[in-house]
């Protein structure tokens, strides 16, 4: 028996070596996973085949992945919002503007209007508001859908809802709402909401799928009111339930122009989902109108795309920068570029906040996090860590003029792995305000000191380095 499971190692081992061999795209990443595979015998194998292969080498992902995903071109130019779109006087906005349509296929476009909501009870009495207006169709995609209070009154509301006439569509993530029962699924179904799963877990597919996750939070009502930003369907956000307290979290309402392109990254994921091609009907697009001022920018993210569009869009916002930037997001464990530059926004004179929860919902996440929050201290980056809440939120504003809000992390899985949105905001007044509560919160925080920071003890720096091995699944 033991022989025969030496034979397996060997051989399990010897093919995971050569693949990340082969296929390793970062030699600080293969080495990680060289690690990985050596040390814990058949389950590094298996870790690394189910998230460590990078699929889109491969034919059959270009196939399944890209193909289908393209019945929309996110380079298209649409009547619904051509006269909408900004042309640039800074060079400053312009050349980030510029860069993310390239990345990510939307441009930057005028006559929106932007409603911050900062807490889970407002976010959800302003969601289910306008729900309660929907007259046509209500189109939902979340990555959590949780059982509890919050699901139970949306589906009664999706219900009633469908007897007055309105269209509902969910999508969610297989992974992340796994914990949905059926029978809410299916008694939803039954009363005529279509329901679909986004890359369900399937024994068939599970290699190809699990690791890549549609982490997006969009709704889309009557195509003319959208929401947006970090809040799952979760009672997390309105109740004491987690050990961590009430989450916090930060949510946004969209009207106007920018309600059509967040609409066509639910449509290309509903069809991805379902294989329908109904909404590519011109009533569920409908002409846009004049709702503000606010000039803003749909940055989309997933693996289906050429680029690392999250990525770019924090990494140019960085470097942009020329007086401060100001970043709160719960999973901030940054790749090395994204790192580096940080680091040299501080030496070029750019006051750098960090804001993450002391606490976190993941023991590896917050290790992997504060494993790189001595270098960023050495240089002078100002890090706080909230000590009686757990914020979700993932923001970040620079200079007090540009801001954005949306699902993606400061992490690996949201430059790489997940299907993410996020909502580019050029106004200063919004971003002013979001800085306002950033520095409001610094009361409730621990300010990280370089000198203590260091004096750690030596089972917190160890456990630190071992989460950064893995910080790529995280």
């Amino acid at each position: 028996m033991l022989y025969a499971f030496l034979i397996l190692y060997a051989i399990s081992t010897l093919w995971a070596i050569l693949s990340i061999i082969l296929y390793g795209n970062r030699p600080a990443r293969s080495i990680g996973w060289i690690f990985v595979v050596i040390v814990f015998p058949i389950l590094g194998v298996i870790l690394y085949m189910l998230f460590g292969i990078n699929r889109k080498k491969f034919r059959f992902f270009t196939l399944n992945f890209n193909a289908k995903r393209r019945l929309y071109d996110l380079n298209h130019t649409s009547e619904n919002i051509e006269e909408f779109k900004h042309k640039f006087d800074s060079d400053k906005f312009g050349r980030i503007a510029k860069l993310l349509e390239n990345s990510s296929g939307f441009p930057a476009i005028d006559g929106n209007s932007v409603t911050l909501l900062k807490n889970g009870q407002d976010t959800f009495d302003l969601i289910f508001k306008a729900l309660h207006d929907a007259k046509y169709f209500i189109h939902l995609q979340y990555y959590i859908l949780e059982e509890g209070e919050i699901l139970d009154k949306l589906c009664a509301l999706f219900q009633k809802k469908v007897e007055e006439g309105v269209e509902v569509r969910i999508l969610y993530d297989a992974l992340g709402s796994f914990g949905w029962k059926d029978k809410t699924i299916k008694k939803l179904k039954k009363t005529g909401v279509h329901v679909f799963p986004i890359l369900p877990i399937k024994l068939s597919t599970i290699l190809s799928t699990l690791n890549f996750r549609n982490h997006r939070k969009i709704i889309v009502i009557d195509g003319c009111v959208a929401f947006a930003g970090g809040v799952n369907i979760s009672d997390k956000y309105i109740s004491d339930h987690s050990p961590m307290g009430i989450w916090d979290d930060l949510h946004i309402k969209l009207e106007g122009s920018v309600v059509d392109h967040l609409h066509r990254v639910f449509i290309k994921d509903y069809y991805f989902a379902s294989n329908e091609t109904l909404l590519t009907n011109k009533k569920y697009l409908p002409k846009q109108t004049k709702a503000g001022d606010s000039l803003l920018q749909i940055v989309c993210g997933g693996p289906d795309l050429k680029h690392l569009s999250i990525l770019h869009q924090y990494v140019t916002m960085v470097h942009s920068a020329e007086e401060s930037i100001h970043i709160e997001n719960p999973y901030f464990i940054p790749n090395r570029m994204l790192l580096e530059a940080l680091k040299m926004a501080v030496l070029r004179g750019v006051k750098v906040n960090i804001m993450v929860p002391t606490n976190s919902d993941s023991k590896m996440a917050k290790n992997s996090m504060f494993g790189n929050f001595e270098s960023l201290l050495e240089v002078g980056v100002n890090i706080y860590t909230l000590k009686d809440t757990f914020s979700h939120s993932k923001v970040i504003v620079i200079d007090k003029q540009i801001a954005s809000i949306g699902s993606g992390n400061f992490d690996y899985r949201s430059f790489e792995y997940n299907y993410e949105v996020n909502t580019l905001i050029f106004d200063e007044a919004i971003a002013i305000e979001m800085v306002e509560d950033f520095e409001n919160n610094i009361k409730n925080c621990r300010v990280l000191n370089y000198r203590t920071f260091k004096e750690r003890p030596v089972s917190d720096k160890l456990l630190e380095g071992m989460a950064k091995i893995f910080s790529p699944l995280l």
